[in-house]
C-alpha cells in the first residue's frame, strides 16, 4: 500500500512538471502568433499603399511618381 501511494506521488509530480513545460510551449507560441500578427498587419498596410487599389477606376488612380 505504501508502494503504491510512493507511485501515485511520483506520477502526480511527473505529469505536474509535464504540465509546466506544457504551459511554457504554449505561453511561447502565443508570443510568437501575436508577434506575426502584428508583423502581418503591417505587411498588409504596406502593400495596401504601393497597390493600385482594384476597386478604382484607372482615371481615378494616381499616376506613377516618374510620370
Amino acid at each position: 500500500m505504501e508502494q503504491r501511494l510512493t507511485d501515485i506521488e511520483i506520477l502526480v509530480m511527473h505529469q505536474g512538471h509535464v504540465i509546466e513545460q506544457l504551459n511554457e510551449v504554449v505561453t511561447s507560441h502565443e508570443a510568437a502568433i501575436e508577434r506575426l500578427t502584428r508583423e502581418m498587419a503591417l505587411i498588409q498596410e504596406h502593400l495596401r499603399g504601393i497597390m493600385p487599389s482594384q476597386n478604382k477606376l484607372p482615371s481615378e488612380e494616381e499616376p506613377p511618381p516618374h510620370y
